[in-house]
């Protein structure tokens, strides 16, 4: 029998979600800054070149970044809302 997780309750899922979507915004913005402060230090190191090691770099960082941020934030919002421990472990002597 499947145990009960806290993203089955409609309220308290729409309340994790919210809290979820709110750190990938301020994630966002953190990601913005970083990426106008490296792109920068880029110039101040090398100066007019080519535009496209300049796009370059900001879909790198940027991607990187948000990818990472929102991985972690399902990882967080998997555990804190109690989904990991509602799966039916087959291994686990103690599971019925």
């Amino acid at each position: 029998m499947p145990r009960f997780s806290n993203l089955d309750d409609p309220d308290y899922a729409r309340f994790a979600w919210r809290r979820y979507w709110r750190v990938m915004g301020w994630m966002a913005a953190a990601t913005a800054l970083a990426v106008v402060s490296i792109l920068g230090v880029l110039f101040m190191l090398h100066g007019t070149v080519s535009i496209h090691m300049y796009i370059a770099a900001a879909l790198g960082i940027g991607f990187t970044m948000l990818l990472t941020a929102a991985l972690m934030g399902l990882v967080f919002l998997s555990s804190g809302t109690g989904h990991d421990e509602s799966i039916d472990d087959a291994l686990d002597p103690e599971s019925p």
